[in-house]
């Protein structure tokens, strides 16, 4: 087993480019996964390590851990106050442009894991910023509608951290992210199987910025955007 991308590493904490797929933490929800961040960084640099925050499993990027106990609650507690700034790309359908999404979401809960949690506490504030970074139109019949299919590669930073806050938000501005197939269009994701290769949910954690804990001083992570992403933007020979 190959070992995972280091991103950062000090005494402190260590931040490594989370395959998509790759759980952060073993879950009975998914009882056939062998493989896990957690287990996988503490094999790899042979201590062991906290997680601060979580991706999805389909959501491949910069995934951050700390190194003991008090730097764990330390970051844990800087991103509730919501003191770190994250960065996504994604592939959404159709042409989106920049703007603000300010769109209360209300808690998604497992019928099984969320079993006696409340099932209807109200919907919480939600905000997610978005630019465009690139559009391209295909000459591909996708939808029965339409004769071209057009998408958008857009850079998402949401300002809140609800569960599957960008997807949703995505989702209900019509423009789902490719590859969601709880929140999306199952043509396109389809389409971006068939044409592109393309096996995965089209979005990546591509930057994080927050304040270390211990030496106070900014910490900037940026990663490239995934290859995949960029897949259908790039002209053809």
């Amino acid at each position: 087993m190959s070992d995972l991308d280091v991103v950062y590493d000090d005494a402190y904490l260590i931040a490594i480019d989370k395959p998509s797929g790759l759980l952060v933490h073993r879950s009975w929800l998914a009882r056939e996964a062998t493989e896990f961040a957690l287990q996988r960084v503490r094999d790899q640099i042979g201590q062991r390590v906290y997680p601060v925050h979580r991706l999805d499993r389909p959501t491949s990027g910069i995934l951050l851990f700390a190194k003991d106990a008090d730097t764990a609650r330390l970051l844990t507690s800087a991103f509730a106050e919501r003191q770190v700034q994250k960065g996504y790309h994604a592939v959404v359908r159709g042409y989106l442009g920049d703007g603000q999404l300010d769109y209360p979401l209300r808690e998604e809960l497992d019928k099984i894991a969320d079993k006696y949690a409340e099932q209807d506490k109200a919907a919480q504030p939600a905000i997610t910023d978005y630019q465009c970074l690139a559009q391209i139109e295909l000459p591909f019949a996708v939808s029965k509608k339409h004769a071209t299919t057009r998408y958008s590669l857009m850079h998402l930073q949401p300002k809140t951290g609800r569960k599957h806050q960008l997807r949703r938000h995505m989702s209900h501005l019509r423009h789902p992210i490719i590859g969601d197939t709880n929140h999306g269009d199952g043509r396109h994701n389809r389409f971006f199987r068939d044409h592109f290769g393309c096996q995965r949910l089209l979005l990546a954690a591509t930057s994080l910025e927050f304040q270390h804990p211990h030496t106070q001083q900014a910490v900037q992570l940026e990663l490239p955007v995934p290859e995949e992403l960029m897949r259908a933007f790039q002209p053809t020979a």
